[in-house]
């Protein structure tokens, strides 16, 4: 049951996600609200690539990074970053499709080498935790980026402001 609500939760999200990508202009990749912060399209791919790790937090008990050569090519690029996000997300669909009830309650660890950098933890913990909520905190400041470069930010839980307002 848990994990049927995982798979509904993570196709609604999908769709969200994709949205909000696809929102993404061109023209504004290399904005940064900040010294410190990613440009848009760092930003963008990250969420991008968070659906390729997937595969590593699903189906392996310990998770090394380091001997995990992923390639994700220009930042610059949304295309390419649109492309990369469908195909890890297909990746995920399978990853989550494999996992049972009983596999949720193992204790998963992720490294870089010989550094741990999270866990060891269960594994559901680590799918809402590192998984699911790392997206949403991700998309809410892609959000922000959208916003700030006065872009359309499309709904992803009803209307926005704008749209509600008959301003969108």
């Amino acid at each position: 049951m848990i994990v049927q609500a995982l798979i509904d939760e993570f196709e609604h999200e999908v769709t969200s996600t994709r949205k909000l990508l696809l929102a993404v202009p061109e023209k504004d990749l290399s904005f940064k609200p900040s010294p410190n912060s990613w440009t848009m399209g760092e930003l963008a791919q990250h969420i991008a690539t968070i659906y390729y790790w997937y595969v590593g937090t699903l189906t392996q008990d310990v998770y090394d990074m380091a001997a995990d050569k992923f390639e994700r090519g220009a930042p610059d690029d949304i295309r390419a970053t649109i492309e990369l996000f469908e195909k890890n997300v297909e990746k995920a669909r399978v990853a989550l499709r494999s996992v049972t009830e009983e596999s949720l309650t193992v204790q998963w660890t992720m490294k870089y080498g010989d550094r741990i950098i999270l866990g060891p933890m269960i594994r559901s913990l680590v799918i809402r935790g590192f998984l699911f909520n790392h997206i949403y905190h991700h998309r809410g400041e892609l959000i922000v980026y959208l916003r700030a470069t006065g872009n359309k930010v499309p709904g992803l839980y009803g209307p926005t402001y704008e749209e509600s307002t008959g301003q969108g």
